[in-house]
Parts: structure tokens; C-alpha cells; sequence
């Protein structure tokens, strides 16, 4: 959505074919970084982005056994907005549909399914009705997640890279509502591991699990798992009793990933097409944005003058593949010093991970990883022909 608005703001035709009806549905990643902020104040977009719910995370504190760890503290990084704003994806997407849709440039198919590449450039896909039909293009974007269909249809393989952990997502509710200021808790113990976002009225949480033990820890039974999740969070009866079996609970494979080479004839994949990411840090989005200003920036000119190559589309990967391998590089990290020893029970307030015990003792370096968590390694500049007002 964001590199179709971009490139419709240059001239270039854009059709974006998403295959729900709509956008409401749940979303893992409702995290807005302060680059894409900045990116929708100069798009013009900030003022009406800052009317969607919202809640708003200045700080990430961890608590390993007894000790309190404040991992980041984004109010200490540059810029106008030091925080991460918690917004419905829906909300947000919906936004950049609006905004796309005064430009005349722009098109958006809702309930269309991508089938595969059109011979000759494009793609093929099945519109609400049911109906095969054909979109021609000099070029087709994946934009479709780890498991893109685009990639494959283009012969791309990514590297695919070990991980220690899935993930079950859960919802517990609150039984009641503090303040506008979100909070983000992981807590560490006795061999369990989660991560839990305040979302207002309910806590969106996500519990590790070793990796592939889906099937065997739900034979335990959902009674079990609502005690270790009590347990490690301190929520009680009431709360948990809404978790009323399995289907309350979402299984995320995860999975980190990157293609050696993101594009291919008339092909190019960005986001987690190119290089699927680690949910530690919730950086996903955010690089992904990034990707799309970098490849509007690039490919606007080539493309409105009828003259992309595969040279174009390799300079996109050139400019993007330093921070994705920083962001990804800092995401093995921190699954091998915290998520490893966590889910073995060796992680304990006596064993907290060096870099951690000395951002505790000087509170200032904690805007080294709110910068990078929060930021990322590069922020890209939004092209002049997509700006609008101050």
C-alpha cells in the first residue's frame, strides 16, 4: 500500500490486488516505528493518522525472574516522535487506501486472488466473482509475506535461517484500562518465555515455544498452558477463562529468511517476500516500509519512462540489504544471548546477558536499542515527488 501510494504520487499506474474483501482482520504487527511517523507526516499524512486509536510505547521493560530491565527507552531517540504508536493495522491500511484513492494514478482491487505471473509480464488472478483474469505490467511487486507466491511463480529460494522458537498469539482481557501510554512486558522464567503488548481493553501476548513443539504442548491441554501463562504474566482466573480452548490460540511458525537475489525478469519482492523477519523487536513493519519508499524513490523515473531493468531493480536490493542484514543480524542476537537460555531455564536474574546488565546500570545507552529497535539502521528518504505540505 505504502510504494502504490508513492508511485501513484509520481504518475507511474499502480494497480494493488490484495485478496481479503477487507482489511479487518487480526494482525501480528500493529506496530507504527517513528520513521514510518515521519514518512506519514511528509506524505501529508500525519494529522489524520494521529486521529486512529491509538496507544503510544515510550519504553521495553523485561522482567528475568526478579530483576526489572528497561531494554529501550525510545523517548531518548532523535526526531519528532519518540515512541512506537500501537494502531489497528486495519486502521492503518485503510488510511493509505483513502489517501491513494485521490490519486488518479491509483487503483485497488479488494477480494482479488493472485494465481501466478502472466506470460509476458503481470499477473494472473481471480476477482470477487470467481472470475480468471489477467493484469498486464512491466512490473509485479511481491508484496505477499513469508510464504509469497510471487517469489516462488519468479524461481526465487531464500536462504532460510535456524530459530529457537514459534510462537502461540493469544488474547487475555484487562479488567481494566490505565492510561493512553501503551506497555510492553516480556517476562522470563523458569524456563518460560512471553512477550505481552497493552492494548487498551485486552493484553495482546505472545508465548514462546521451543521450535516444533506446537502438537506436543497441546496435548499437555489448554488447562495447562492457562496455568503457565498465569503464572508468568500474574493474570487471574477471570482473565484466563477466556481462553476457552485451542482455537484462542494462533500458532505462528516463525520463521527468518532472505533472498540472495530479491528480484528476477519483471519480478521484485520487498518486505517479508524478500526477507522474512524474526518477531523480536517487532521490526518487520518498519522494515518493510522502508523497503517501499526505497523502491519508489528508485523505480519511479525508469518506470514512467518506460526503461526498467534488472539494473533498477538491483540497486532497490543495493540500497536496502545492509539494514536488513544489520536488523536480522541484530534479531540472531538476541535469539542466541536471550530467547535460547530463556526457553532452556538457564535464564535468571544472575544470569542476565551482559549488554543488558550494563544498560541497566547506565540508563542512557538504553536509546542504543531503542534507535535500532525503534528506527532501525536506516531510515529512507521520502522521495520529493510524494511530499505533501510542511
Amino acid at each position: 500500500m505504502v510504494l502504490g501510494l508513492l508511485l501513484a504520487r509520481a504518475g507511474v499506474e499502480v494497480t494493488v490486488l490484495e485478496k481479503h474483501k477487507d482489511f479487518f482482520r487480526d494482525f501480528r504487527g500493529d506496530t507504527v516505528h517513528p520513521p514510518t511517523l515521519m514518512l506519514l507526516d511528509e506524505l501529508g499524512l500525519g494529522e489524520r493518522f494521529a486521529k486512529l486509536p491509538s496507544r503510544r510505547l515510550e519504553k521495553m521493560r523485561m522482567l528475568i525472574g526478579d530483576r526489572t530491565i528497561v531494554a529501550a527507552d525510545f523517548s531518548r531517540i532523535p526526531g519528532p516522535h519518540k515512541y512506537i504508536a500501537m494502531v489497528p493495522q486495519w486502521d492503518f491500511l485503510n488510511l493509505l487506501a483513502e489517501a491513494a484513492a485521490g490519486e488518479p494514478a491509483f487503483t485497488l482491487k479488494m477480494g482479488a486472488e493472485v494465481l501466478g505471473l502472466r506470460e509476458g509480464g503481470g499477473v494472473r488472478y481471480r476477482d470477487p466473482d470467481g472470475a480468471e483474469r489477467e493484469l498486464a505490467a512491466p512490473l509485479v511487486v511481491g508484496c505477499d509475506g513469508r510464504d509469497s507466491l510471487i517469489r516462488a511463480e519468479a524461481g526465487l529460494v531464500p536462504k532460510e535461517y535456524d530459530v529457537p522458537m514459534d510462537v502461540w498469539w493469544v488474547r487475555v482481557p484487562k479488567l481494566e484500562d490505565t492510561g493512553k501510554e501503551a506497555q510492553v512486558f516480556g517476562r522470563f522464567e523458569g524456563g518460560l518465555a512471553g512477550v505481552t503488548m497493552d492494548r487498551g481493553d485486552y493484553f495482546q501476548t505472545s508465548y514462546l515455544i521451543r521450535k516444533g513443539q506446537d502438537a506436543a504442548q497441546r496435548a499437555e491441554g489448554i488447562e495447562r498452558f492457562r496455568e503457565r501463562i498465569g503464572g508468568l504474566f500474574g493474570w487471574n482466573d477471570e482473565q484466563l477463562s477466556e481462553i476457552r480452548g485451542w482455537d484462542d490460540v494462533k500458532l505462528l511458525k516463525v520463521r527468518m529468511s532472505k533472498l540472495p537475489h530479491w528480484y528476477s525478469g519483471r519480478v521484485l519482492c520487498i518486505g517479508d517476500a524478500a526477507h522474512a523477519m524474526s518477531p523480536v523487536g517487532g521490526m518487520g513493519v518498519n522494515i518493510a516500509v522502508q523497503d517501499a519508499v526505497a523502491a519508489a524513490r528508485i523505480l519511479a523515473a525508469p518506470l514512467l519512462r518506460g526503461t526498467l531493468t534488472a539494473r533498477d531493480l538491483a540497486r532497490v536490493q543495493r540500497r536496502r540489504a545492509v539494514a536488513v542484514t544489520l536488523a536480522q543480524k541484530q534479531q540472531l542476537e538476541e535469539h542466541k544471548m536471550l530467547i535460547e537460555p530463556a526457553l532452556d531455564g538457564t535464564l535468571n536474574e544472575r544470569t542476565v546477558p551482559l549488554p543488558l546488565r550494563i544498560s541497566d546500570r547506565f540508563p542512557q545507552l538504553t536509546a542504543l536499542a531503542a534507535v535500532m529497535g525503534g528506527s532501525g539502521p536506516l531510515r529512507e528518504k521520502t522521495p520529493v515527488f510524494a511530499r505533501r505540505g510542511s
